[in-house]
């Protein structure tokens, strides 16, 4: 079943500074089936969290076509939940009250708050966290209080954009490995926006490579390695060999860039 669905999507607006148009995204169009994880590399400024944005419906769609479980996107819903890379939790809440006031907001009952929230701290690995505040939080633990948040009102897309870029290197190959068990748990359809080639390749089912601005498809590519997934992944020379790959298709993107330039 198709989960999301992009048709023609273009987006133009003007520089604040310059009032010069421009174009971040152009023709861009994808379709994503349920339980898969997809996820999106690329330069910087090729548009990935403009996309993601577009999705989640904090930005209007000013051409083309965004469609969830077959609903045309006008705006926020609760069938679609963002996670940023800033975990911007309330710091007057414990891990307990920013995921239940999250849930709150999506009307249910007080009763099933309780059960929801109690069910995705332990599914995060936070049991015994419920009553510290975030000051009291690693950054790795506050994520997951971000990713809890999310997924307590189970949307039927989870939105990432780049949630683990602010981590130590240890620290976000632990939650590389945790959050494909959360979704394999949870079997929500997720879109990642990541620089990290590597991560794209260890989480996803399929890798969408954008094109420098204006953003667009450049390239689908096929992450067929079983799951669940180890870290010992990496050191494996299929996947070494795939890291190489995409990283020569973003490379000569942006010698063509630079030549275009010139």
């Amino acid at each position: 079943m198709t989960k999301l669905e992009i048709q023609d999507l273009s987006l133009e607006y003007n520089l604040q500074r310059t009032n010069q148009p421009l174009v971040a995204l152009q023709a861009f169009n994808l379709s994503m089936q349920l339980g898969e994880f997809v996820a999106i590399v690329g330069p910087s400024g090729c548009g990935k969290t403009t996309l993601l944005n577009l999705i989640a419906g904090l930005w209007p769609i000013t051409h083309g076509k965004i469609q969830v479980d077959g609903r045309p996107v006008h705006g926020p819903g609760r069938d679609r939940a963002l996670v940023f890379q800033a975990p911007s939790l309330l710091p007057w809440h414990t891990v307990q009250g920013n995921v239940a006031y999250g849930v709150e907001l999506h009307g249910y009952a007080r009763r099933e708050v309780q059960t929801r929230v109690q069910h995705f701290i332990d599914l995060v690995g936070l049991t015994g966290f419920e009553e510290s505040y975030p000051r009291e939080l690693s950054g790795g633990m506050q994520q997951r209080v971000n990713l809890e948040r999310a997924l307590a009102v189970e949307p039927a897309l989870l939105l990432l954009d780049e949630p683990l870029s602010a981590l130590d290197a240890q620290t976000r190959e632990v939650l590389q490995s945790e959050l494909q068990q959360i979704w394999l748990a949870t079997w929500h359809s997720a879109r990642y926006a990541t620089h990290q080639i590597d991560e794209a390749l260890f989480l996803a089912d399929r890798i969408v490579v954008m094109a420098p601005r204006p953003g667009r498809v450049q390239q689908m590519i096929a992450v067929d390695f079983p799951r669940p997934r180890t870290t010992t992944l990496k050191h494996q020379p299929a996947f070494t060999k795939l890291v190489a790959e995409i990283w020569q298709l973003l490379h000569s993107q942006d010698r063509q860039r630079h030549a275009q330039s010139h």
